[in-house]
């Protein structure tokens, strides 16, 4: 019952859609990524950064960063680390640009405007990651977060 406790009291630290951003880094870091990198077969891997797709080898050693990214992701968010900011945002940044990117060099893509729409979601929430700077600043804080 502690544990679930903490988990509680963890949880609102931040805003729902900080928690939903450490969500899916802990996914990406205990889920998918060990599936990626060590029963995805080689020649299905790809990976993407910043909007070039790599595929093989090359893909299993970006989803290696992508797990060290990940990782570091559910960490700094669970204690609210300084050192999240800016790195958080930037990192979402270049997930933004990749997407434009990679729509725009995709033989699939019907005009550049999809590739602007892919990339705003990633844009806002590169822009919500920059300005939680105080809450990553303020790590110590034991108090709830009320939103």
């Amino acid at each position: 019952m502690e544990f679930l406790n903490n988990l509680r009291t963890n949880f609102k630290l931040r805003p729902l859609w900080m928690n939903g951003l450490m969500l899916f880094c802990a996914f990406m870091t205990f889920i998918y990524l060990p599936w990626d990198v060590f029963i995805k077969p080689l020649a299905e891997d790809q990976e993407v950064w910043f909007g070039y797709m790599f595929t093989g080898w090359a893909a299993k050693a970006g989803a290696v960063l992508h797990w060290a990214v990940y990782g570091a992701g559910v960490i700094g968010f669970w204690k609210m680390k300084p050192w999240m900011f800016p790195w958080a945002s930037l990192y979402t940044l270049q997930i933004a640009i990749g997407m434009f990117v990679w729509s725009y060099l995709s033989d699939r893509s019907e005009s550049d405007f999809t590739g602007i729409v892919t990339a705003i979601p990633f844009l806002i929430l590169a822009v919500a990651l920059w300005r939680a700077k105080p809450r990553f600043n303020n790590a110590q804080s034991t108090e709830p977060e009320n939103e």
